[in-house]
């Protein structure tokens, strides 16, 4: 007989939109899953906090955010600092799922989602985080050359369903408004990708091919 529990997933992201722009519709295809979303980044911003927690309902996901800087300046963060924020933030440390920011960003290049997902592995490889797989968001834009769009090539590649997409770009849109000639709504992928790991060996050696040098 199949178990009842619900999948446990966290998804632990930088800025209010994240969850959406690079997962959103892997969530809302999963309304099964008992999803936490973690956001290090503007929980002191008074048009976009509320925001993210309609758009947490609208994913039937529970979350929280703190207000780490998130400055023009983009003025380092560091990554010990970004994982016990995050740490903070999360309602347990046992998950069946994590997801989070790929290590060198979904484009070309924002330092807070470089920094979430060294702070991610790093609590994962430590073992102060544990789930039994590790999912990083796989996009790229081709050194600004084009918008984000799903690797092809990364481990899992989902084309979303018309409906599906409709649904995400609405949360961008209507929820968080921005406008329809935002460069957020411009490009809302319309496929989603994740890098998919299930050992910190795995992982690992990914990051290390692919992290870029300060």
């Amino acid at each position: 007989m199949q178990s009842s529990r619900q999948k446990k997933v966290a998804v632990i992201v930088a800025h209010p939109d994240d969850e959406t722009l690079w997962a959103g519709g892997t969530l809302l295809s999963h309304p099964e899953w008992a999803c936490f979303i973690a956001c290090i980044c503007r929980a002191g911003d008074t048009d976009r906090a509320p925001r993210f927690a309609t758009v947490l309902q609208a994913l039937g996901a529970t979350g929280k955010m703190a207000d780490m800087d998130d400055g023009p300046e983009q003025a380092p963060l560091s990554v010990p600092a970004v994982a016990e924020q995050v740490l903070r933030l999360l309602p347990c440390t046992q998950f069946d799922l994590i997801i989070t920011h790929n290590i060198c960003g979904e484009y070309t290049r924002h330092r807070r989602h470089e920094e979430v997902s060294e702070a991610v592995f790093q609590l994962w490889q430590d073992r102060r985080l544990s789930s039994p797989e590790l999912w990083f968001f796989a996009y790229q834009d081709g050194n600004r050359s084009h918008f984000p769009l799903a690797d092809p090539t990364a481990d899992f590649y989902l084309s979303l369903p018309a409906g599906i997409y409709q649904q995400k770009k609405a949360l961008i849109t209507d929820i968080y408004g921005f406008s329809q000639d935002s460069w957020e709504a411009k490009i809302t992928p319309s496929a989603e990708a994740f890098r998919t790991f299930s050992t910190v060996a795995e992982a690992a050696q990914w990051l290390n091919r692919n992290r870029i040098l300060p």
